[in-house]
């Protein structure tokens, strides 16, 4: 033990005198003041210029700083920040300001409803639900790009009226979708009164009530699709049951049927062109 805690303190020595001899043998570190000559051209522009050529060679630490009277506009940087803030929202806007929510849901409920478990895969079932989205949301968003954001890009108006000018259209999509009662609860619950005008309907009500409609009226669609299936299960079942075959699984047998009813009924197209007609 005693050897230890003198390998120890002999070690804890070595380490103390390798630092000691490097700080020691670095060069000592000059630090010069900069000559700083402040100009001021007008009343309105100021600049400030901190010349220290002296120090490095070509000027290469010269510092020039130009203020010039502020015109109320934002930042280049902090412009960049709020764009790609902005940015980041997209996906939940996409998902939940439009209609991705009803399509999406509704081809999940057909595809439980065929009884695939995997086909069509929920790659597919996602690029089908936002190619349909960008189909019925392309007037909307063409409106929003000409009337917000081609004339913020040009200059015409303010990052908050360019927000305005494209909360409009997606307001009177999803009023459209949204139905009177949700729109009555929630301003119950914010605490508003609503006089039945979409106009006095808050934004931040809008949106919760706008989603509910979407998930009840997703939900209703995907029952209407389950029911022939649903007769084509009980029938199968009643058969096997009939034959004593009661050890077989009706869904192996009712799977193909429901395939051949789904395929000569055309029901892809039976149900995505209902499903786009819903929203006009």
């Amino acid at each position: 033990m005693k050897k230890l805690l003198f390998c120890k303190k002999i070690v804890t020595y070595i380490c103390l005198l390798f630092f000691a001899g490097i700080l020691c043998i670095s060069a000592p570190i000059k630090a010069e003041a900069a000559e700083e000559v402040i100009t001021a051209e007008d009343s309105s522009d100021t600049t400030v210029t901190s010349d220290a050529t002296d120090l490095l060679p070509d000027g290469q630490n010269t510092l020039e700083i130009t203020y010039n009277n502020g015109n109320g506009e934002l930042n280049g940087a902090l412009r960049i920040l709020l764009i790609l803030t902005a940015i980041s929202f997209l996906p939940a806007m996409l998902i939940m300001l439009t209609s991705f929510t009803r399509i999406i849901i509704v081809m999940h409920f057909t595809r439980a409803a065929l009884g695939t478990q995997t086909a069509p895969p929920n790659q597919v079932l996602i690029g089908i639900s936002i190619f349909l989205t960008l189909f019925i949301m392309g007037p909307i968003f063409t409106e929003i790009n000409e009337t917000a954001l081609k004339p913020l890009d040009q200059g015409l108006i303010t990052e908050e009226q360019a927000l305005e000018y494209a909360m409009e259209p997606l307001r009177e999509f999803m009023y459209g979708q949204t139905q009177s009662k949700d729109v009555s609860v929630f301003m119950e619950i914010s605490g508003n009164t609503w006089d039945g005008t979409p106009e006095s309907v808050p934004t931040s009500v809008l949106i919760p009530s706008f989603i509910l409609s979407e998930l009840r009226t997703s939900f209703i669609i995907g029952f209407l699709i389950y029911i022939p299936f649903i007769v084509i299960d009980m029938v199968v079942s009643s058969v096997l049951m009939s034959m004593g075959m009661m050890m077989l699984p009706p869904t192996t047998i009712s799977m193909p049927f429901k395939i051949l009813l789904f395929v000569l009924a055309d029901g892809w197209n039976l149900v995505i062109v209902n499903l786009v007609r819903t929203f006009y």
